[in-house]
């Protein structure tokens, strides 16, 4: 079955991908987080080198050691020690904002197969790191250097990108029919809905409570699920929406509840929560970080009118920070499925959303699970030969 799949590369996949923004590992949190506002990309990667080996070819030995996003960022000023003194905090390596988490970044050559990503993901990778290909006429498959695309860096010679869970289910997705009847099914006859690892939070809790879920939500490629006291799902905090701020989210995370830390991210920062958030922040005497809240507000009012007054001659950027602010976003309404939905419908939806997992609610909307990409990889890997690759 599915032999023009079992053949295909991991290139195919990569084919029009941008090449990977990246950092040193020796880089400063600060320089991350500066980075991360003036490129407008959600997620850097970053690379250790050593530049002692191979010198005479001029070829550095580097790896890719992690992906940071703004999630990691705010997580890290969130915790209790750094609170107090963010500047300080902000001078820490990035190497801080890795997760200790082993296997979760690998790399693979180009010419691998889909099956051996789709392996390494089942393993417990998150991100496969790809060497660009390029092409040189048709049929030739030779390595050419090529110019660096814009903020990129080469390493090892080559420029590289991100392969994801979701380009995987994308790619699955074209090829649906080779599995039929499979992808009609309900997704619990095929025991893909996992009601055992279901980040929650109540929706009255301290958001800080659920700061190591939300710290953990970009590894685990989710987001925290926000219920009520009987269980049902009233939203969620994901990293997509977390990604879309900036460092003054800390703050909002520091004082308010889940389901205020809600409001403030989907309303774009309420006057009335801003307030509430400074008046917490001067009753637990946390100096700093209201004195960094203050600052990012005078600079987001000083670039908001600039940019409305080069917008009156249509030269102006809109949002915060540039392109930073304005790229897509998503609000706090958590996209769902029931038990009985068919599993190419939940595939359809959480690629339209771009999340990479759906929450499943029963009826009367009582949270029962989550289904992610990992777990619905795993019902086509089981139709696909050869057996695993250990």
């Amino acid at each position: 079955m599915a032999v023009s799949l079992l053949a295909r590369e991991v290139s195919d996949l990569c084919l029009g991908k941008p090449a990977l923004r990246s950092l040193s590992v020796s880089t400063t949190v600060a320089e991350a987080l500066t980075t991360l506002k003036r490129l407008g990309d959600g997620y850097l990667s970053v690379w250790c080198c050593d530049h002692s080996k191979n010198v005479a070819s001029g070829v550095d030995n580097c790896r890719c050691v992690g992906k940071i996003c703004m999630v990691d960022v705010i997580c890290f000023l969130c915790k209790e020690e750094n609170l107090s003194s963010p500047a300080t905090a902000l001078q820490a390596p990035v190497s801080v904002l890795i997760p200790k988490v082993p296997g979760i970044i690998r790399h693979l050559e180009p010419n691998a197969s889909l099956l051996e990503a789709i392996d390494l993901i089942l393993e417990g990778a998150q991100n496969l790191v790809i060497p660009i290909r390029t092409w040189n006429g048709a049929g030739s498959r030779k390595k050419l250097p090529r110019k660096p695309s814009f903020s990129s860096t080469r390493h090892n010679n080559r420029e590289y990108c991100w392969l994801t869970q979701e380009d995987i289910i994308r790619y699955l997705l074209n090829c649906i029919g080779l599995f039929s009847p499979i992808p009609i099914k309900p997704i619990n006859s095929l025991d893909i809905v996992d009601d055992q690892n279901v980040c929650t939070v109540h929706y009255d809790e301290p958001a800080l409570s659920a700061l190591p879920l939300i710290s953990h939500s970009p590894v685990n490629q989710t987001s925290v699920a926000v219920v009520d006291v009987d269980g049902k799902l009233i939203g969620e905090i994901s990293p997509f929406a977390l990604n879309s701020g900036d460092e003054t989210l800390v703050a909002a995370i520091a004082t308010l509840s889940a389901g205020e830390l809600m409001a403030y991210i989907d309303c774009r920062e309420p006057e009335d929560l801003v307030k509430l958030v400074k008046d917490r922040l001067e009753e637990r005497n946390l100096v700093a970080m209201l004195e960094l809240m203050e600052e990012e507000s005078a600079i987001s009012s000083s670039s908001s009118m600039c940019s409305s007054s080069d917008d009156e001659f249509g030269s102006g950027k809109s949002g915060r920070h540039g392109g930073y602010s304005a790229r897509m976003t998503r609000r706090s309404e958590a996209i769902v499925c029931h038990p009985w939905s068919s599993l190419v419908a939940v595939m359809v939806q959480a690629l339209a959303h771009r999340v990479s997992y759906v929450w499943v609610v029963e009826e009367d909307g009582t949270l029962s699970g989550i289904v992610t990409f990992a777990e619905m990889m795993k019902v086509f890997r089981e139709r696909l030969n050869p057996p695993m690759i250990k």
